[in-house]
């Protein structure tokens, strides 16, 4: 295990998070504010301060609902109260349901009554993912069609 003040890898950082790679590479292109190190041949090394803003990026995404351009203009703002709190190391016994995962534990099975009323039961993480970065990029296409044509973004 590495020590709070190590450099960690991209891979190192989405399992951290439970996000895939390649989201992060999107971050990175969205928020300037991250500029993780890049070695020979683009290799990411992503500095403590980096982690713990990528965590904040993720909590203001998922958990608080916030477009990317929402977090952009808090960011920008220097808006980022209420950080959350970092997770706490897991072990490194733990793995996911195949075997595979070392390091991450298995997400808890999700009862279908507790599902929010605009999520469909039983919608597997990664696909739900895809779907909140999708469904981010068409509110921020309809934010630029809006200004565009000078119209108010609920008649688009």
């Amino acid at each position: 295990m590495k020590s709070a003040t190590a450099f960690r890898t991209i891979s190192e950082v989405a399992t951290d998070l439970r996000v895939p790679q390649h989201v992060l590479r999107f971050w990175e292109t969205k928020f300037p504010q991250i500029r993780p190190l890049k070695r020979g041949g683009g290799r990411r090394y992503y500095r403590p301060e980096d982690v713990e803003l990528l965590r904040r990026i993720q909590a203001l995404l998922y958990e608080e609902r916030y477009t990317i351009k929402g977090v952009q203009r808090l960011l920008k703002e220097g808006r980022t109260a209420n950080p959350t709190p970092p997770l706490p190391e897991d072990s490194e016994d733990e793995t996911g349901p195949d075997g595979a995962g070392e390091g991450v534990p298995a997400p808890e099975p999700m009862d279908p009554n507790d599902a929010p009323e605009d999520e469909p039961p039983g919608l597997p993480s990664d696909l739900r993912h895809d779907l909140l970065m999708v469904l981010d990029e068409l509110k921020a296409l309809r934010g630029v069609l809006a200004r565009l044509s000078g119209r108010d973004e609920k008649n688009i």
